[in-house]
């Protein structure tokens, strides 16, 4: 079935084919007419709009979306669900998120795991788990060469021999199994130090680095656990990190935006200002009840933030600005083919994608941990038995199967939306979370128009 989409913004009338993936930056009368291109004929849109455009334009514009049709420009059929990287993906699993440390040295107030220790008791995990990991990891990885690692927490940097030795141990099996493993570490930065920067920028493929923004709204949100500001102590760091790191690694900060600074895009720009080029700020999750969790009543205030951030930075980029600076957020890949598979199936978490406990108990991800219903089994135990019925509705909670999703014109671009936050926001991973989607559809469409008025122009 064929689906477009429609939007104005920035003065550009936007006609995106869903299937296709076509962009089309269109005139008032197109903009108009795809709506009843499909269901009347020629002489019944004249009809319809012949009291506001001539004729002639009405003519025009139909012609132009006829030939966008006859070309597979638009109007274009969904051929993914048949298609045989979709039917036939295998079982395997491809990356790891390591808790090698349920504790933390900052005091988040909407920290998700709990100040680090996600619910449970403070624990560090040792050597010996961390290296079933690894060899379960290799083992059920199939042919799939490139595989992930994240080392995450609490706060990883609190265990870092263990990190250290996890390391040295993937290197040395790599080799003997013909695997490439591409290690994260993802990190609040606090015990970063000349030894630990030049680690990580020496063995960490991708380096996560939180930091919310400006220094008020950092330290409003991510205090150290004697209450003082954390702004301060972590950014000369985080300087010095990014400064020494090696062309071919990846980095990005990664902030959080909440109730209390809605006006996130000034926190956006506060990154590209102090030279980091990487960056992704994303909205807070949590209940109503929660004081700094997102509500519908937010969400104009927060698309008209994503708008004028989006307005901001195709600006910066067209006037050859910080050529180099991204926000995640509106890094979009607008060709499909066989990579919108992977878009279909999301984020393979509990198939693809597992989250270790310091004690090694497996869970779906790592927004998972510390609830018991998802537990799925221990690193250390003799055999591996994963619950069918869970990993099943996980492998099964893809965008042709939740029926918010099929109707949907996002769904090439969000992958069904996060299961952890289906889950505890409405009990049932096929259902996605609300607000969640809002946010997603919005920054899809800022991110588009970003694309569109760089190829209009940037020539």
């Amino acid at each position: 079935m064929s689906m477009i989409h429609k939007f104005s913004m920035n003065g550009y009338n936007i006609v995106l084919d869903v299937n296709g993936g076509a962009v089309h930056v269109v005139d008032d009368v197109a903009y108009k007419l795809v709506d009843s291109y499909k269901e009347k004929n020629k002489d019944e849109i004249i009809k319809e709009l012949q009291n506001e455009y001539s004729v002639e334009k009405i003519n025009e514009a139909y012609d132009e979306i006829k030939n966008l049709e006859e070309e597979g420009l638009l109007y274009t059929e969904d051929t993914y669900s048949t298609h045989p990287s979709f039917i036939n993906r295998k079982k395997v699993v491809k990356a790891l998120c390591l808790h090698v440390a349920h504790d933390c040295n900052l005091k988040c107030k909407y920290c998700f795991a709990a100040q680090g220790d996600f619910g449970g008791a403070k624990e560090m995990m040792s050597f010996e788990v961390g290296k079933a990991a690894i060899d379960y990891l290799i083992a059920n990885s199939g042919s799939r060469r490139n595989l992930e690692i994240d080392f995450f927490g609490g706060e990883p940097l609190m265990n870092f021999d263990v990190v250290k030795q996890l390391v040295e141990y993937g290197r040395k099996v790599e080799k003997d199994y013909n695997k490439n493993i591409r290690f994260t570490m993802t990190t609040n930065g606090v015990l970063l130090d000349d030894e630990k920067i030049a680690y990580i920028n020496e063995h960490m493929h991708n380096a996560v680095l939180s930091l919310d923004g400006r220094k008020e709204i950092n330290d409003n949100m991510r205090p150290t656990l004697n209450d003082k500001g954390s702004y301060d102590v972590i950014l000369p760091k985080f300087k010095k990190l990014i400064e020494s790191r090696p062309k071919d690694k990846y980095y990005y900060i990664r902030g959080t935006f909440t109730r209390e600074n809605l006006d996130f895009a000034k926190d956006v720009m506060h990154f590209a200002n102090e030279g980091f080029a990487s960056t992704s700020i994303e909205p807070v999750v949590g209940e109503e009840s929660n004081p700094f969790a997102l509500r519908e009543e937010d969400m104009p205030k927060v698309f008209e933030e994503y708008e004028k951030l989006a307005i901001e930075y195709a600006d910066m980029k067209l006037k050859g600005e910080m050529k180099d600076f991204t926000f995640f957020h509106f890094v979009v890949d607008l060709n499909q083919g066989p990579c919108v598979i992977k878009r279909i199936t999301g984020c393979g978490a509990g198939n693809e994608y597992l989250s270790i406990t310091p004690n090694g108990d497996i869970y779906p991800c790592h927004q998972f941990v510390g609830n018991e219903e998802y537990k799925m089994a221990n690193i250390m135990d003799e055999e591996i038995v994963f619950p069918k019925e869970l990993t099943e509705s996980f492998r099964n909670a893809h965008v042709y199967s939740k029926e918010d999703c099929q109707k949907c014109w996002n769904k090439f671009y969000c992958s069904g939306g996060c299961h952890a936050n289906a889950t505890n926001f409405n009990n049932d991973v096929m259902k996605p979370y609300e607000l969640g989607c809002e946010m997603q559809k919005k920054r899809t469409e800022c991110s588009i128009m970003i694309q569109a008025k760089l190829m209009l122009e940037g020539e």
